[in-house]
């Protein structure tokens, strides 16, 4: 070809047409190099056809200045990029930017030096020289990465490895990563995995799309049956995918491979090096690396042959991108698995109401394991009314609760206290004068952590540190904490617990596989009695010697006005009730509340769920409200409020008049404010067959508003904040 369309990271801008050198071959796909005024950017050839755009002549084109040393992006990723643009209404080049996540690796293959602690201490030894060294441990990366790690600038970096507290090492970029074996070591699975493992391994084997829900209580084995479909596609030479919610939960599922396949997979999350990062993305790109774990992020990397996709714990929130593209991964993975021509399985305890309904319509093909794998047992789940049995005061434990924590380790077995909020307390007041420390940049209240004797915004990550008197009238001594978190439940562990090992489990403690598999190795060996943690613990993990699970909590996810909140507890106080008893020692579980008649309740206690998902999917359909209609968020933002608001009105006043189609709002946001900008917030509620994507298209795209003015719509919204 002599001239060729691309799509440059560049958002702002359309497909542009260049010429292609003499000597230079491209075709679609190709990952090049292209001028843009002064500057180079990275874009990928796109097929003309599909992305028409104003011809230009010949002699008024550029020519692309270089082709990527990478292979070019395969065909059923940009049909995927298509898509995922389209439906999220985002542009081309925001969605190709995650496929093209590593810019590094369009390079060819060679070295790089990275550096490490030598363990020696340097005569000058300065604060922040010590706070690197502490931090840094026994991390390695560029100097940068460091930098980062350590919350330092690059010369305090640097001046430690001039006085060789830090040396430099040479990485091989492009080692080929060990081959997995699929008879390395082979899982004795009952009846029921042995039925649901033949039908995914057929799935592989006939090589074509099909969406499979794999629905087992937790502890069923569900990860042992989808190993058994990722044995098949390793055997067929073909490569598979394995997204999971969360980066600390990498760490035990790689333990869990090694055992299975006798190597680690290829892992691809937010927490790895540049070189790391480097090294998976031309093993994947290449075909090299069969089997990769990571995160979202993972389903836009080019593999050129996928043969497996496995969304595990799928109902997972998580997976729903809130910033830049608004995409949810569960629903683009299936759609990846179309275009690739692959099974795809969702494998969940507690499936969302959206996958049921797949289900429902016959589109998914479930496959059910009842029961638990062996002879682990179903733990016991009982709801203490805090009304009639409330904490002492100043307490947040009922005393039922504590004596069943007492019983517990009487018996060494261990405990885990769940309470979903991170810090000491969600808010803090002076007593003098009333004033509550809110964030400069968010309305939002900001949260205690006495670990690090800070008050942090969860929103923006804006601390100060905790003061000693209150800001408004100079009272000291006058600050009082209101409302538990997981740090203040510890302290109250261990006030009533003197002797026993606790352990805190938050994404403030477990930043990093590393750590998780720290933690992991404490609680196997016996080191932590008791564990109090968020979300973070209430999945992907397996101690057989944790008996008794305490929700601290249970109506903390039933606040505000979410559609999904009752589905979102009973997922997630399911998932946490899961970590008990999942050995021969049988579990119990005891869930605080103020409402334990409430449906979602009710529930949890009679093991119930077939009704109540019904009754929540009974009422989704009469509000026509997702999976039975659609939504769509509007988010207008400024740093300017008045501007904020007027483009709100004017979207709001422009809302074209469509049937089986309303718009509400605009209103403030719930959170008004957001990292210094004002919000604003329309909602769009559509029928389900209504295309209410190309009716927001056309409707915004009419529209003008000032350049400080930022428009985001979110197609099929979990956050209403």
């Amino acid at each position: 070809m002599s001239r060729a369309r691309v799509i440059v990271l560049n958002s702002a801008l359309g497909p542009l047409d260049y010429r292609v050198p003499r000597g230079m071959t491209v075709e679609p796909g190709s990952i090049v190099v292209a001028p843009l005024g002064p500057r180079q950017l990275i874009g990928v050839v796109w097929e003309s056809e599909r992305l028409p755009t104003e011809e230009i002549g010949d002699n008024r084109l550029r020519n692309l200045l270089a082709v990527a040393d990478a292979p070019p992006i395969p065909a059923p990723l940009r049909r995927l990029v298509e898509w995922t643009a389209n439906y999220y209404l985002a542009p081309l080049a925001s969605v190709l930017r995650m496929a093209l996540s590593s810019t590094s690796a369009l390079e060819g293959g060679k070295t790089i030096v990275e550096y490490r602690a030598t363990g020696e201490v340097p005569s000058r030894m300065t604060a922040q020289r010590e706070q690197a060294l502490e931090r840094i441990g026994d991390r390695q990366g560029l100097i940068r990465e460091l930098a980062t790690i350590a919350d330092v600038s690059d010369g305090v970096i640097r001046g430690l490895v001039k006085v060789g507290a830090i040396r430099g090492v040479t990485v091989a970029l492009d080692t080929p990563y060990p081959a997995p074996d699929p008879a390395f070591g082979p899982p004795e699975l009952s009846d029921a995995q042995t039925d649901a493992a033949t039908t995914l391994r057929t799935a592989v084997r006939d090589g074509e799309f099909q969406p499979f829900l794999l629905d087992g209580v937790t502890g069923s084995g569900k990860t042992e049956v989808y190993f058994e479909a990722v044995a098949e596609a390793i055997r067929a030479g073909r490569q598979t995918l394995v997204m999971l919610p969360e980066i600390a939960l990498t760490e035990p599922f790689l333990k869990r491979f090694h055992a299975r396949f006798g190597v680690e997979p290829v892992a691809w999350h937010s927490g790895l090096r540049q070189s790391q990062r480097r090294r998976a993305w031309r093993a994947i790109a290449n075909g090299e690396a069969l089997v990769t774990v990571g995160a979202r992020s993972s389903l836009f990397l080019p593999y050129p042959n996928l043969g497996l996709i496995v969304v595990d714990e799928a109902h997972e929130t998580s997976f729903k991108q809130e910033e830049g593209v608004h995409y949810h991964a569960r629903d683009v993975a299936v759609m990846r698995g179309h275009f690739e021509g692959c099974p795809v399985v969702l494998a969940s305890a507690t499936p969302a109401i959206e996958t049921r309904q797949q289900v429902a319509l016959g589109r998914y093909t479930e496959l059910k394991l009842p029961g638990r794998y062996g002879v682990a047992e179903m733990p016991a789940i009982e709801a203490i009314d805090l009304l009639a049995d409330p904490p002492m005061r100043g307490r947040w434990l009922a005393p039922k609760l504590v004596r069943a924590i007492d019983a517990t380790l009487e018996r060494k077995e261990q405990v885990l206290l769940f309470l979903n909020r991170r810090g000491y307390a969600p808010l803090t007041l002076c007593r003098t004068c009333g004033h509550r420390f809110q964030c400069p940049n968010c309305t939002a209240w900001m949260v205690e952590h006495r670990l690090i004797n800070r008050l942090a915004c969860h929103h923006c990550g804006h601390t100060i540190p905790t003061p000693r008197a209150c800001p408004e009238c100079d009272s000291e001594d006058s600050l009082v904490a209101c409302g538990p978190g997981v740090e203040r439940i510890a302290d109250e562990v261990a006030a009533l617990f003197p002797d026993a090992k606790t352990a805190i489990v938050t994404s403030d403690t477990i930043w990093s596989p590393a750590k998780a598999a720290e933690f992991v190795a404490r609680m196997e060996a016996g080191d932590i009695d008791i564990v109090v943690g968020t979300q973070l613990v209430t999945k992907g993990y397996h101690f057989p010697n944790l008996t008794l699970v305490g929700v601290v909590d249970a109506d903390l996810g039933l606040e505000g006005g979410d559609l999904r909140a009752a589905e979102r507890s009973f997922q997630q106080i399911c998932q946490v009730a899961g970590r008990a008893g999942r050995g021969e020692k049988p579990g119990h579980v005891l869930i605080q509340t103020h409402s334990p008649k409430a449906p979602v309740m009710r529930a949890l206690v009679s093991g119930d769920a077939e009704g109540f998902y019904a009754a929540e999917t009974e009422a989704r359909r009469e509000a026509g409200a997702p999976p039975f209609g659609r939504f769509a968020a509007i988010i207008v933002s400024s740093e300017d409020k008045d501007a904020a608001l007027d483009t709100a009105r004017l979207i709001g006043r422009s809302a074209p008049q469509v049937e089986a189609m309303q718009v509400f709002g605009p209103a403030p946001a719930p959170l008004a404010m957001l990292r210094g900008r004002h919000r604003f917030r329309l909602l769009v509620h559509a029928r389900r067959a209504l295309d209410v994507q190309d009716v927001i298209r056309d409707w915004l795209g009419a529209l003008d508003w000032p350049a400080k003015v930022r428009v985001v719509v979110d197609v099929d919204p979990y956050n209403f904040l």
